[in-house]
Order: structure tokens, then sequence, then C-alpha cells
């Protein structure tokens, strides 16, 4: 008679159970195909959740056959042990899957590939925190019914709850700011101020949210790299939200011109540019000249489009074809700069040239002219001049003059 309780007898338990997971799985997948049918498409996202739900019925059978039949008694409570602790796991596992399965589901009824997709990237952004949450929920409890399980795992608990407000304060203490993150996180998520896929400037950078977790945000940065900011970012610092409630945007282009510059030209083919291109709305489209300063006219080019790749990309396309059409049509209207010479401004006033005096320091009034003779003057020669200040050689050349001037005439 064969005997169960061998080694034989557990060989050959473990391929019956073997055998019995494959036809269990082989009758779970046909009527879940035969469901399918009426849903095209759900059977492929099943695919995760049938991967793990095979490991945990192969676990739950193998460790049944060889609890019946295992021979020696010593290794059975060794034996559930390990089995009991590996099932834990993989139904976690599997947990998490069809957690995730759930949420993907809801996730197809808000696609975020239509033009009006504001309310779908909202569910999104809940349903990741959601999935990270409750991920990390399903991880700290398997990992706690697995302590459950060891032995002396009593007492540990018994130790850390006693322990429990000391631990609580030095974990509060050091955990601060994750803990502020994870609260901004959440914050961010269902306060509804920012969504994947909205288009925002973070930190002087230009960008989309990918990705929110509880505790970071990645920003996709237009030249393909991502930053990377604490949640707590958003709800601290001053940020632009570009399609917060709509991704309709007005776009500006600036030119600063000359005064000869022809405004109503300017509409006219601004027109005639907007009107040839995809990238406008047909919403706004208008010129204005919104400043007279520096000897220029700035004229600001106001267009919309549909969303911020649209407006940046009509915006680049409009000043190219704008700059084409001023150089080509319009050249009086391209920016100068004038330099009014003086000489010139004298010889307009009737005089031929410019004194001297004009350009020099003191010029400009009576006061200046009085303070410039006063420099530049003849300084006159005092003829009282004391002896005891007059040198010998200017005695002797006084007393030649003085005799020459008595020598009579016919000498």
């Amino acid at each position: 008679m064969f005997e169960w309780i061998s080694w034989l007898g557990l060989a050959v338990a473990v391929l019956i159970a073997l055998v019995a997971v494959i036809i269990f799985i082989g009758v779970v997948s046909l009527l879940v195909r035969g469901i399918a049918r009426l849903r095209p498409g759900v059977y492929a996202t099943l695919a995760q959740a049938r991967q793990r739900l095979r490991v945990l019925v192969a676990i739950i059978a193998v460790w049944v056959a060889v609890s019946i039949t295992l021979p020696v008694e010593g290794w059975r409570d060794a034996l559930d042990n390990v089995f009991l602790v590996v099932a834990i796991a993989a139904g976690g596992w599997l947990l998490i899957a069809i957690i995730n399965l759930l949420l993907n589901r809801t996730l197809l009824r808000y696609p975020t590939d239509v033009p009006d997709n504001r309310v779908a990237r909202r569910i999104r952004t809940q349903i990741q925190l959601i999935r990270r949450i409750l991920g990390a929920v399903i991880i700290i409890v398997t990992i706690g019914a697995i302590l459950l399980t060891l032995p002396g795992a009593e007492a540990l608990g018994a130790s850390v709850l006693a322990s429990a407000g000391l631990v609580s304060v030095v974990a509060g203490i050091a955990a601060q700011s994750a803990l502020a993150n994870v609260f901004a996180g959440m914050q961010l998520a269902f306060s509804d101020a920012i969504r994947v896929d909205d288009v925002v400037i973070a930190d002087g950078e230009w960008g989309r949210i990918e990705e929110i977790t509880l505790t970071y945000i990645v920003v996709s940065i237009w030249d393909q790299r991502r930053l990377v900011l604490p949640s707590t970012y958003f709800t601290t610092t001053p940020f632009q939200n570009w399609t917060r409630n709509a991704t309709e945007l007005l776009g500006e282009i600036n030119f600063d011109l000359d005064w000869h510059v022809n405004i109503d030209q300017m509409r006219v083919q601004l027109k005639k540019i907007v009107a040839e291109t995809d990238l406008w709305d047909g919403r706004t489209a208008n010129i204005q000249v919104v400043d007279t300063t520096g000897g220029f006219v700035r004229v600001r080019v106001l267009i919309s489009a549909a969303d911020s790749g649209a407006q940046w990309d009509l915006r680049t396309h409009v000043r190219e074809e704008m700059v084409e059409w001023l150089q080509a049509k319009n050249p009086a209207a391209l920016p100068r700069t004038r330099v009014l010479m003086v000489e010139n401004e004298a010889r307009s006033r009737g005089r031929t040239s410019v004194e001297p005096q004009d350009r020099g320091l003191f010029s400009g009034s009576a006061e200046a002219e009085a303070r410039r003779q006063e420099f530049t003057g003849a300084i006159p020669v005092q003829d009282n001049v004391p002896e005891n200040l007059v040198g010998p050689e200017e005695t002797d050349a006084d007393e030649a003059r003085a005799s020459t001037a008595k020598r009579p005439a016919n000498d």
C-alpha cells in the first residue's frame, strides 16, 4: 500500500498540487476571457494580477501538500512558519496588483489626449497619490503581519508600545521636513492647485508637471531636463500655472521701431500672417503702440493660441514673418539712432562758426563770460612797484630806457 507520509508521498503530493494549480488557473483564465469579451482590452490589463495570483495559489497548494505528507515531524513547524511568511508576502503583493488594476481601470474613463482635459488631469493626479498611499499602507501591514508570525514578536510589540511616546517625539523631530512634504503633496493633489500635465513656471523654468509624489514634484522642462522640487516648494513659493482653469493663452511680441513706422500697414500684415497659419485660434490678433521712449516707438503684437506649445510656435512665426516684412516693405520703420551735430545746429541758426569760448568751460551766460574774462584776460602791470621787489637787472634796464628817452633827437 502506498504511504503518503514519506519522501515519495511528499513528491507526489507536491506534483498533484502543482497540477491542481494549473487546472485552477486555466479554469479561471477561461472564465475571465469569456467575461472580457464584453469589454475589449480588459484581459490585457489583468496580466499583472494573474501572474501574482498564480504565485499565491501555488504557494498555498505546495504548503498544504508539504504539511500533510512531510515525514519529519520536527521540520513541520519551521516549514509552516516559512510558508506562512511567504504566503503573507505574496498576498500583499497580489493586493497591490489588484489596487493598481482598479485604479488603472478608473483612469481609462478619463483620457488626457483630449482638448479639454482639466478634470482628467485632476483625477489622474489624485489617483496617483492614492495609489502610493495604499501601496505604502499595504506594505506596512504586510510587514507587521509577518513580524507577528515570528517568535518573540509579541514582546517586541510590547516594548515598542511602551516607548511609543519617546519614539513619536524623536521621529516627529527627525522627520519634520519629510512629513511636511508628505502633507504638502496631499494638499496639492486634493486642493487642485497643480495637476499632472499642467504647464507651470517654477524656479525660473518653464515646463510641465510630469509626476506628483508624496514628497516631491517632477517638472519636465522644455529642453528635456527634469526639475525635481520638494512638495513644500509649491505650497510656500509663488509659481505660475498656465493651465489652471483653461489652456488658452495670450502672447505678446514687442518691437522697438522708428517713428516712421506705419501702424495701419502692420495691422493689415498681422491679419494676413495669422490667417495663413493653423497655430492661431482666431480669438485675438492686435497691434498697439504701448510706449514712445528712448527715440523709439514700442509696438506690441498681441496674439492668442489654444495652448502653451502652439502659443510659443505662433509667437516665433509671427516675429519672423513681421521682421521679414519690415525689411522688405517698410524699411523706414527699422530702428535708427540719430546724432545731432552742434556745428550744424549753429549754422542753421545763422552763425558761421562756433566761437572757441562757446566750447569752453565758462560759457552759456553773462556770469559765465565774466568768469572767463577773469581767468583768460590780460593781467595789468602796476607802475608803482616797490624798489625792494625789483631785481638789479630790471633796475639797469629801466635806467637805460630813461637815459635814451632824455637824449636829444639830433644825437
